[in-house]
């Protein structure tokens, strides 16, 4: 008895490298810290405790797991970039109280800002310097972050009386006892993941003009960190800066602009509106199309994992129809190489990402005879046996009609070499969502497409979430390696994004997150995407329209997969 009673209150610790440590109960995280940096120089800003994001002021209170995090982790990433959007918050609401600020997307390996001082129609050299000056010298200063729970009385009565209404909206719409705040000398703003917790935590970062607002850009992960040069993607920001001021057109850029709608019961018409924005700007890609129909053969429409490329092509092909024109579709899958070629990842497994995956040379050879009028045989791959088949399924393109290629490789343009690039329209398709959870603290448009193919993938393919969250990452390294180098290629860039579209994945995903347990290695994101999906009231998948790109991870969609 005696030895047990000496071991009251002792936890054990255990680092990344396998070293323990014994310690007492309740003991932070940053006790436990040697160093405030790694031996490249890069700042901790948090740790993963037992497979949870945590500040480093979190208290241990069990036998952990610990792992400290700098930038270059990718959860590290997360809190270095959320708390410069923090700082920024705080340096814009101390320089320009009245300014409408808002994080609105990003850009590069950073964040554009809007920023808007009584009605200017664009940032001012002097105020952006300020902005840099004020930022720099709270960075120089080590000021301290703090985490901190108040009333929830409290939060809503502080919220309410600032300028900008977003956090008092998102607040209005939840009744906890307790509310997450994180302060730093006199600023408070609401808690949507752990923090740093200091602002000499933002070593690197720079500030450039892209009218009408500013970039805060952030380093590399690489050694030793650097700032890269600013990337700009015209197309892409302008479809960006499109979406967003459509949102502020109907009245919703933020989850508690959404929230008020539901709790109105006002919520079907905007749905309605939503999905005619979308109808409207798929007809007139297919008018475009029509236009261009003494030129253009081939629709190519490409896009990253869960962006609806096939809602997206079997929508656009309904009003091809509806100018005369009839769509042809051959599914790029079919051209797959025997399986005994396909392309080995650096694992030694099969690569059915790889460009290498599709037979270039039959799939060439097969468009440039439809470019040429003739006919071909299409093959049929059988994913069973492995191996390609053919059974007597012809096409030839004729007058009136338009092949309609999808795929992720479709924008590569060795995909197709042989066709003359006046005869192809290329689209690129994406969801990239405008909606903000509040000003400071944009949505990911990866967060959006994950929630996507975690519901879609448990509907029509039995995964649970722990199965997505596992492949994600071969996921997103195919679509760096594959999708996004020829975005640019694109002639048009559509954006799927539907902003009410969380609301109705809610319920769908949250039973998933809740089978992710805190001994996976992937309950740190899951636990995440739960906190974040708490700011949603739920929207009733009866309202989505069977058309919706949204049908096509949902379900019950009228068209055919």
């Amino acid at each position: 008895m005696k030895n047990i009673a000496e071991n009251l209150g002792i936890i054990t610790v255990t680092f990344e490298d396998r070293t323990t440590l014994q310690c007492p109960m309740r003991t932070t995280v940053g006790q436990l810290m040697k160093r405030r940096q790694d031996e490249h120089g890069r700042r901790y800003v948090g740790a993963l405790v037992n497979n949870q994001v945590v500040t480093l002021a979190f208290v241990l209170e069990v036998d952990s797991n610990v792992k400290f995090l700098t930038f270059a982790d990718p959860f590290g990433w997360r809190v270095y970039r959320d708390t410069a959007a923090f700082l920024l918050g705080k340096v814009v609401s101390e320089i320009f109280p009245t300014a409408r600020f808002c994080i609105a997307h990003s850009q590069g390996t950073g964040f554009y800002c809007d920023f808007d001082l009584d009605g200017q129609a664009d940032i001012k050299p002097e105020q952006m310097a300020a902005i840099e000056k004020r930022l720099r010298e709270i960075v120089t200063a080590d000021e301290t972050i703090e985490r901190r729970k108040i009333a929830f009385a409290d939060a809503v009565k502080y919220f309410e009386t600032l300028p900008q209404k977003d956090k008092y909206n998102l607040l209005r719409f939840r009744n906890p006892s307790k509310v997450v705040v994180y302060t730093c000398d006199g600023f408070t703003d609401l808690s949507h993941g752990p923090l740093a917790d200091s602002t000499a935590t933002l070593t690197h970062f720079r500030l450039f003009h892209l009218a009408p607002g500013f970039v805060i850009q952030f380093p590399e992960r690489g050694i030793p960190p650097r700032i890269p040069p600013l990337r700009l993607q015209p197309r892409f920001f302008s479809v960006l800066q499109e979406q967003k001021q459509w949102g502020r057109k109907v009245g919703v850029d933020t989850v508690g602009d959404l929230n008020q709608l539901v709790a109105s019961n006002a919520i079907g018409d905007f749905i309605k509106i939503a999905e005619a924005y979308h109808e409207k700007k798929i007809a007139r890609l297919a008018d475009q199309l029509a236009e261009r129909q003494a030129k253009t053969r081939m629709v190519l429409i490409a896009g990253p994992s869960s962006s609806g490329k096939t809602t997206f092509a079997k929508r656009l092909a309904v009003q091809l129809r509806a100018n005369g024109i009839t769509p042809l579709t051959i599914s790029v899958d079919n051209y797959f190489v025997d399986r005994e070629h396909t392309p080995k990842d650096e694992k030694g497994e099969n690569d059915y990402e790889h460009i290498e995956a599709i037979d270039l040379k039959l799939f060439n050879d097969n468009l440039r005879k439809l470019d040429e009028g003739r006919e071909i045989e299409l093959p049929v791959f059988n994913f069973e046996t492995g191996r390609r088949e053919y059974r007597g399924d012809k096409m030839q393109l004729g007058t009136g009609q338009m092949i309609i290629l999808e795929g992720i490789h479709c924008l590569n343009p060795r995909l197709s070499a042989v066709v003359p690039a006046e005869h192809k329209f290329r689209i690129y398709i994406s969801a990239l969502t405008q909606l903000n959870i509040d000003a400071n603290n944009r949505i990911s448009t990866t967060d959006n497409r994950l929630v996507r193919r975690m519901v879609r993938d448990h509907q029509f393919r039995g995964h649970s979430a722990l199965t997505t969250f596992t492949m994600w990452p071969n996921v997103r390294r195919g679509e760096k390696q594959w999708i996004f180098p020829f975005q640019e290629e694109a002639d048009v860039v559509f954006n799927s994004a539907l902003d009410y579209e969380l609301a109705v994945l809610k319920p769908f995903a949250e039973p998933l997150l809740f089978e992710v347990k805190p001994y996976h290695a992937q309950y740190a994101e899951a636990r995440r995407l739960q906190e974040f999906l708490e700011s949603f009231l739920v929207i009733p998948a009866d309202l989505v329209p069977p058309t919706s790109i949204l049908r096509e991870f949902i379900g019950k969609s009228s068209f055919r997969y």
